[in-house]
C-alpha cells in the first residue's frame, strides 16, 4: 500500500513537470513572439518566477485537496488519484504534441472527476449533485471552483486585454496631444523600445502568476493522497526516513512545506525544458504582436491568475493568456485575428475536461477489472 502511495506522489510530480513545460508557453509566448527575449532567456525567466510564485501561497492547493470531490460519497483511494493524474498527463501530452494550448488545470480536474465517477459506481447521482452544487456557504464544489472560473476567466482575459490595450493607446494619444518632449515619447521607435523593456517585467509577472496558481494544484493532489493514505492506515508503519509523509493534524487543509517546495522545484524544472510547439501557436499564429501588445496581454492575464489564486480558484493559465492575446488582437484589429487557429484552441478547451475524465474513468475501470482497485 505504501508503494502505491509513493507511485501516486511520483505520478503527481510527473504531472507537475509536464505542466511546467506544457504551460511554459503560456507565460513566455508573447515575450518570445515580440523578440524582446530569446527563447532560452524567456524560459529561464519563467522558470525562476514559477519557482517564486509556487512558494507564495496554498489557497488553490486547499481547494483541490478538499473542495472538489465529496469524500462522503466516494472513497478517494490512491488508485483513484493515480488514474486521475494519468488522465491529465495523457491529455496534456496529446495536446502538447498537437501544439494546442489546452488547460493543464482542467485536465487535472477532469481526470479527478472521471476517476471519482468510476469509483462511485451506483452513486453517480449523489456524487454529481454534490460536486455540481457543493457547499453554497463555503463556495465548494465544481460549480464554484471550476464552472464559474472556467467561464469567467476567459471572458475576463478577453475584456481586460481590450481595456489595457485601449488604455495604453489612450496614454500615447495624450502624450501626442501634449506635444513637446512628452510628445516625442509617443513616437513608435520610443514606444517599442520602452515596452520592450517593460515586457520583461510583465513576462516575469506572468511567470510568477503561473507558478502561484498552477503549481498549487499538484500540491493539493499530493495532500489529498496523503490524507487518504493516513485514513486507510497505509502510513501507520512508516520508517523514520519517510516520517515526513504524515499529512499532519490539519488533514486536507494542511499543505506541508516539503510538498510546496518539491512541487515548486519540479514545476521550475519542467518550465526550464520549454514547450516550443505551443509557443509557436500562441505567439505567432493567433495574431502578430508588438511589445506593447505583449505587455498588455501578459499584464492582463497575470492579474487574473493572481486574483483567482488569492480566492483559491484553480483558474486556467492557458485560458487567461490565450483570451488576453485575443482581446489585444481584437483591440488592434478584429480582422487580424486568425479564427481558424482560435477555433482549434476552443475545441481543445471544450474537450479537455471530458477527454481527461474519460481517460481516467476508463483506467480505473480497467484496474478494477483486473483486481488492482
Amino acid at each position: 500500500m505504501l508503494t502505491l502511495v509513493l507511485v501516486v506522489i511520483f505520478a503527481a510530480l510527473v504531472f507537475e513537470f509536464i505542466n511546467g513545460f506544457h504551460d511554459t508557453a503560456n507565460s513566455i509566448a508573447t515575450v518570445v513572439a515580440t523578440k524582446v527575449l530569446s527563447p532560452g532567456q524567456a524560459v529561464m525567466l519563467a522558470a525562476v518566477m514559477n519557482l517564486i510564485g509556487a512558494l507564495t501561497g496554498t489557497a488553490v492547493a486547499k481547494t483541490i485537496a478538499s473542495g472538489l470531490v465529496d469524500t462522503n460519497v466516494v472513497q478517494v483511494t490512491s488508485q483513484v488519484i493515480l488514474c486521475a493524474l494519468l488522465g491529465g498527463i495523457i491529455w496534456n501530452l496529446i495536446t502538447w504534441w498537437k501544439g494546442l494550448p489546452s488547460s493543464s488545470s482542467h485536465a487535472l480536474i477532469g481526470g479527478l472527476c472521471g476517476a471519482a465517477l468510476a469509483a462511485a459506481h451506483n452513486d453517480w447521482g449523489a456524487l454529481i449533485w454534490s460536486q455540481a452544487a457543493g457547499d453554497w456557504t463555503q463556495n465548494k464544489g465544481i460549480l464554484w471552483k471550476v464552472v464559474l472560473p472556467m467561464i469567467s476567466s476567459p471572458v475576463a482575459g478577453f475584456l481586460l486585454g481590450i481595456v489595457v490595450m485601449v488604455a495604453l493607446w489612450g496614454l500615447i494619444a495624450l502624450l501626442v496631444r501634449i506635444g513637446g518632449w512628452l510628445g516625442r515619447l509617443a513616437r513608435p521607435h520610443f514606444v517599442n523600445k520602452f515596452f520592450g523593456k517593460a515586457q520583461i517585467l510583465s513576462a516575469a509577472y506572468m511567470g510568477y502568476a503561473h507558478g502561484h496558481n498552477d503549481a498549487q494544484k499538484t500540491m493539493g493532489i499530493i495532500a489529498l493522497t496523503l490524507f487518504g493514505a493516513e485514513a486507510s492506515g497505509a502510513l501507520d508503519d512508516l520508517p523514520n526516513w519517510l516520517a515526513f509523509l504524515h499529512p499532519g493534524s490539519g488533514g486536507e487543509q494542511d499543505i506541508a512545506m516539503w510538498i510546496v517546495i518539491t512541487c515548486a522545484i519540479v514545476m521550475a524544472l519542467g518550465t526550464a525544458s520549454g514547450g516550443w510547439k505551443i509557443i509557436k501557436t500562441l505567439g505567432h499564429k493567433m495574431v502578430k504582436l508588438h511589445p506593447i501588445n505583449g505587455f498588455a496581454a501578459e499584464t492582463s492575464s497575470a492579474t487574473i491568475l493572481t486574483v483567482a489564486a488569492h480566492f483559491g480558484m484553480p483558474v486556467s493559465t492557458t485560458h487567461s493568456i490565450s483570451t488576453a492575446i485575443m482581446g489585444v488582437g481584437f483591440a488592434k484589429n478584429p480582422r487580424a485575428l486568425k479564427f481558424s487557429v482560435i477555433e482549434r484552441i476552443l475545441w481543445a478547451w471544450v474537450l479537455t475536461i471530458p477527454a481527461a475524465g474519460g481517460i481516467a474513468y476508463g483506467l480505473l475501470r480497467l484496474l478494477e477489472s483486473i483486481g488492482w482497485a
